[in-house]
């Protein structure tokens, strides 16, 4: 029974994001309420504050971290700190493309040209960047990153934002080409 709640929450979820992202692309992001996507996505507003805490939740969250997380554990331990970062990271946004190219460049475009989602990009930044500085720690053996963890994360964190950047700005750019790119400009062999 817990896995049926599980899989009607995530498709629940994922309904409201699909009918937003429509109604955003629609009529502009500030122009579209949080009761228009909830009746659109066939739920009460009080059921859309069950699952994202505010509007600009539905465009920013994607759950891509724990996986991300995942694929930097799991990578070979005598790989460098930036190669394991690239290869998690392409791992990621090669399973994300695949399953859902058009409602990521939708989110990514959306971020990049709506002032307060893009102000907002900041604090998931900083987020993901402690992500990626504790997998390096944790894979070097540190109980905390050190400096070398966080520059190297910065590094990352960098090389990708440019990456989804340049995808959102290049018609028909293949993103995984683009991040593949990023990390070389770091001097990370590809």
């Amino acid at each position: 029974m817990t896995d049926w709640r599980a899989q009607k929450k995530a498709a629940t979820r994922r309904s409201i994001q699909e009918h937003a992202l429509r109604l955003f692309q629609r009529q502009g992001y500030e122009a579209t309420t949080v009761e228009q996507i909830a009746a659109a996505a066939g739920v009460s507003h009080m059921t859309f504050f069950r699952y994202f805490p505010r509007k600009e939740a539905v465009v920013e969250d994607g759950d891509y971290d724990p996986l991300l997380e995942q694929l930097l554990a799991g990578r070979p331990a005598d790989e460098a700190p930036l190669t394991a970062l690239h290869g998690a990271v392409r791992a990621v946004c090669e399973a994300i493309v695949a399953d859902e190219h058009d409602a990521l460049l939708a989110r990514v475009r959306l971020t990049m040209n709506t002032p307060v989602l893009r102000s907002r990009l900041w604090i998931a930044a900083e987020s993901t960047q402690e992500l990626f500085a504790c997998g390096l720690a944790r894979r070097a053996g540190l109980a905390e990153p050190d400096l070398a963890c966080r520059v190297r994360a910065g590094a990352a964190l960098a090389a990708n934002g440019a990456a989804l950047q340049r995808w959102a700005n290049t018609a028909g750019a293949d993103l995984i080409a683009l991040i593949d790119d990023a990390f070389a400009a770091l001097g990370v062999a590809v």
